[in-house]
């Protein structure tokens, strides 16, 4: 792990909480001595970009749901993740607003029928934009790793897409899968 970074792992972001248990990112960073929180700095229907609408299996310039969310590790800003859904899932629930919902929107959505099945998940680097070096307190120079992950159900049909973006310095992805 990068010095004073985090390593990412996808597992424990894919699966409900135990009831009462607090959100994965929230477990996750207590369980090794540090803090996690978030801050939801936007929710509600957007136009879908033509990537988001064909990683949902959505007409393109379709609305969707979104939850902006950045997250802070110890206090410091240390990814942004734009997270999507269909509007047929997410209207009219807790999806679309910015309070944090209990066990996370992973455990809302399981409620509502709809659990992870099937990942795909896409790594990139490149530098970020201002908005983005500025929301992470990066130097200009500072790249960034960018994930994207789309979730889909037992019939492959995805519900939920994650664009997140990390300073590069400070975080390592890290993967295990399990070959039958």
């Amino acid at each position: 792990m990068p010095e004073g970074g985090w390593t990412h792992a996808s597992a424990p972001y894919l699966r409900p909480p135990a009831a009462g248990q607090a959100d994965a990112w929230t477990t996750e960073t207590a369980a090794k001595g540090r803090k996690g929180t978030q801050r939801v700095v936007r929710a509600g229907e957007v136009r879908a970009s033509s990537e988001v609408a064909e990683l949902l299996e959505l007409d393109e310039a379709v609305e969707v749901i979104v939850r902006r969310r950045v997250m802070f590790l110890d206090g410091e800003p240390t990814e942004l993740t734009d997270t999507y859904y269909p509007v047929a899932i997410a209207r009219g629930t807790r999806l679309t607003e910015t309070s944090k919902i209990p066990g996370g929107a992973v455990t809302l959505l399981a409620d509502l029928g709809h659990v992870a099945h099937v990942v795909r998940e896409v790594v990139r680097a490149r530098m970020p934009d201002a908005q983005e070096r500025e929301s992470l307190a990066m130097r200009a120079d500072a790249p960034v790793l960018t994930l994207t992950r789309v979730t889909a159900d037992d019939r492959g049909v995805p519900f939920q897409v994650d664009v997140s973006v990390f300073p590069a310095a400070t975080q390592e992805l890290s993967y295990e899968r399990r070959v039958d």
